[in-house]
């Protein structure tokens, strides 16, 4: 049976999904390439190894806004959305300040200045405090290409509404008036998911929380769906505080996950504690994540095609959707 494909996308703006699949298939292709595999390489691009979908949802995000629940902003009144954001890329910072990977005394110079302008200051904070050090962290970080955190050129206040997507998304909040923004996030990537065959979910940055989350919940279906291979890019699940302990309903691996591989990159802040099998419970098959390495040496560290034309993440892909398509 053809397996299924599920891509699911981080922060950013909105999308083309339709060339956002195609860019992503490239760039496996690449990767399964150079790791050996070229003979898979027009099965997958041409469908016939796969059947690829792209889970997209960046429009939510989009619709939310105009309605009102914008970008975090230094406004007149602290949002939720602003705290968890300060004590999001704090977090990263500082675990990225502590880490084993080497700093350039740029960076070393950014990230402190980052971690100063984060800090909460002492006594009342006024409003809209940590609107206004989110942005002014934002800011320093920009300065070096090694610690942006999306690809190209962007603004202070145009990372930062991508940035609190993440926020916006583990608040739990924007609600329709009966579900609310997480709740229709994961409905779109649960409506890509094969309910009747195997399927193979990619998850990148913030995405990697939703599929997460939702593999959860399709494991407790009555009918489970099938996940031969998890696959996780850039991933900022290991984040102490802000990520880790709101993932729902617990940052462990889904029961219906038969292989667990995350991907990061030293240089990528946002995979601040990369190594998930530290502190991610096991499902009851003892399937635990099972973290790689890789060095892309570029500008643009934590973009989903970057991670994907690393021979060390398409060849395995590419290898799981060849055997799960012979059986």
């Amino acid at each position: 049976m053809k397996p299924r494909l599920v891509f699911v996308h981080g922060i950013g703006a909105p999308r083309d999904a339709a060339a956002d699949l195609d860019e992503w298939l490239r760039a496996v292709a690449a990767g399964a390439r150079a790791a050996g595999h070229s003979a898979q390489v027009s099965a997958l691009t041409a469908g016939w190894a796969a059947d690829a979908r792209f889970a997209y949802y960046g429009d939510l995000f989009r619709t939310a806004e105009a309605q009102g629940a914008g970008a975090p902003a230094a406004g007149p009144d602290d949002s939720p959305d602003d705290a968890l954001l300060a004590q999001l890329l704090r977090e990263a910072v500082e675990e990225r300040l502590a880490g084993p990977a080497p700093l350039t005394p740029a960076e070393d110079a950014a990230l402190r200045a980052a971690r100063t302008r984060l800090a909460p200051p002492a006594g009342a904070q006024g409003a809209g405090a940590a609107a206004r050090r989110v942005v002014n962290a934002v800011t320093s970080l920009l300065a070096v290409p090694g610690l942006r955190l999306v690809g190209g050129r962007l603004s202070a206040r145009a990372t930062l509404g991508m940035l609190g997507q993440v926020a916006r998304y583990l608040n739990r909040a924007e609600s329709d008036g009966t579900t609310t923004l997480d709740q229709r996030i994961r409905a779109r990537v649960a409506d890509c998911l094969d309910p009747h065959g195997p399927n193979v979910v990619v998850a990148h940055s913030l995405g990697t929380v939703v599929a997460l989350e939702t593999l959860h919940e399709q494991a407790a279906d009555e009918h489970p769906v099938d996940v031969p291979l998890f696959v996780t890019l850039g991933s900022p699940l290991g984040i102490r505080t802000a990520v880790g302990p709101r993932v729902r309903p617990h940052l462990g691996t889904p029961d219906n996950v038969g292989r667990w591989l995350n991907f990061w990159d030293r240089d990528d802040l946002v995979a601040a504690r990369p190594r998930l099998e530290d502190f991610v419970k096991p499902n009851a098959a003892a399937v635990a994540p099972v973290s790689h390495r890789v060095d892309s040496d570029g500008l643009w560290v934590h973009p989903a095609a970057t991670y994907l034309a690393q021979p060390a993440v398409a060849g395995p892909l590419v290898e799981a959707l060849t055997t799960l398509a012979e059986r």
